[in-house]
């Protein structure tokens, strides 16, 4: 029976950490970076009109929009709430194709 060397059984513990680390990326890194990417670009594509689903669960149509923030009317009794574009949940694009023609 032989064993590992000291010099070895470093070598073979680098070896081990660093595919841990490059799976790591792969599996967790990579991903989120990628998904944060899709959610700047869907805040910066809101436009008036669009339909927004809030982290929090209200739906709305916005009314208005500054730099970091917009403003979402709700409901058939139109009340207005202020939001910042991090509580955007989802966009539904306003579709202006299907509207009816004058």
């Amino acid at each position: 029976m032989q064993f590992l060397t000291t010099t070895e059984s470093y070598i073979s513990l680098f070896f081990t950490l660093a595919l841990m680390l490059v799976m790591l990326y792969f599996m967790i890194y990579r991903p989120q970076k990628k998904q944060e990417k899709k959610d700047a670009a869907m805040r910066s594509s809101l436009e008036i009109g669009d339909q927004v689903t809030t982290i929090g669960g209200v739906i709305g149509r916005v009314v208005a929009i500054k730099d970091d923030s917009f403003v979402l009317e709700t409901g058939a009794d139109r009340v207005k709430i202020r939001f910042t574009k991090n509580a955007i949940s989802s966009v539904e694009k306003l579709n202006m194709d299907n509207a009816p023609k004058k």
